[in-house]
């Protein structure tokens, strides 16, 4: 009878200690990362600690599962690992950015909770600074194995990138802007997928010219008509973008036409590149 009883009274333990394990992993992450002091700080350092995790887990599971990754250079399996990385933060950027800037009430005009270009909160503010996180260790690489991961045109990019998103989240202004230029990171995922195939020898398949079209068609919604949106949506709140810290007002204006600009020379690429695979195929 006794053991009986120790024996249900054990799960009914392990459930109390887990409900209590979770209360202090909840208080701890709202007295401290969710802080407002802190979640500049805890941001970008969890950020950081993502992209080294991720990359450490692309180069453990390719080298289990992808035959190519074993033949591989030393410096194209960094690459590798480092495109495994960028797609986790595009994906994730992506999806959240897109989320704020038309799903959310944040940023609705509708919202009356202050000036649009300075609203701002703890998720918002979060998920900027884990983002600049990540700008910073992939700069970081980039400018240590110069030019083996990218060009000047990377480290501009990465540069004017991080820039802008540590202002915003550090200080609230223009985070609905912000998020609008981040969703241009969905183009990320098919840009790693065309270096993944063409590394993999499949350059000549038809996953290569698909991912040619997709590439072509969100290039163009992200980071050409979405800029176009951007900048029309400035000029319609213009009367609150001027109210901002004129650094914050040169960020507003300055970056998007510089990475616009960059997006427009990227995109006649895509449409050389794609004219030709197209071509062999007919």
């Amino acid at each position: 009878m006794t053991t009986a009883i120790g024996r249900k009274a054990a799960p009914a333990r392990n459930i109390v200690a887990f409900r209590s394990y979770q209360s202090q992993a909840e208080t701890l992450v709202k007295t401290y990362l969710l802080a407002d002091p802190f979640i500049p700080y805890a941001s970008v350092f969890a950020g950081i600690f993502a992209c080294k995790m991720v990359y450490d887990l692309c180069q453990l599971i390719s080298s289990f599962y992808f035959r190519t990754y074993t033949t591989l250079t030393k410096i194209q399996r960094t690459e590798w690992n480092n495109r495994g990385m960028s797609t986790v933060h595009a994906i994730f950027i992506s999806a959240v950015s897109t989320y704020f800037a038309f799903w959310s009430n944040l940023f609705s005009d509708q919202n009356p909770d202050g000036l649009l270009i300075t609203r701002s909160s703890p998720l918002s503010t979060f998920t900027l600074g884990v983002s600049a996180g990540y700008f910073l260790s992939d700069l970081g690489m980039i400018c240590w194995f110069y030019p083996s991961l990218g060009g000047l045109e990377y480290v501009v990019h990465h540069s004017l990138s991080a820039i802008a998103v540590a202002y915003s989240m550090y200080t609230g202004e223009g985070q609905l802007y912000t998020f609008m230029v981040l969703i241009s990171e969905v183009t990320t995922p098919e840009i790693n997928m065309r270096w993944f195939l063409d590394t993999a020898g499949l350059k000549r398949s038809y996953a290569y010219l698909i991912n040619g079209v997709v590439i072509f068609f969100a290039w163009l919604v992200a980071r050409i008509l979405l800029f176009i949106y951007m900048f029309y949506h400035v000029y319609l709140h213009y009367d609150q973008v001027i109210h901002m810290h004129i650094f914050g007002i040169l960020l507003v204006f300055g970056v998007p036409s510089a990475l616009g600009v960059m997006n427009l020379m990227w995109f006649g690429k895509i449409i050389k590149g794609l004219k030709k695979n197209l071509s062999k195929r007919v």
